[in-house]
């Protein structure tokens, strides 16, 4: 039974997430030839202030020239 698990950072719709179970759950039980109802997504999802990339808080503007 395939898990899942897909963390990103807060703001995606109900309906962004409902497109991205839909198309992972198909391809990976395309790719991995299980059924469809074995697969499993979990979203988490991340705070800006919990999140940091390039050394700097996603909530933050980006440094330039970085």
């Amino acid at each position: 039974m395939p898990i899942i698990r897909l963390e990103m950072l807060n703001g995606r719709t109900v309906e962004q997430k409902r497109e991205l179970a839909d198309v992972l759950t198909r391809e990976t039980a395309r790719i991995a030839r299980c059924s469809t109802d074995s697969v499993q997504i979990v979203f988490s999802e991340v705070d800006r202030d919990n999140w940091a990339i390039g050394g700097t808080l996603a909530s933050e503007p980006k440094k330039s020239g970085a």
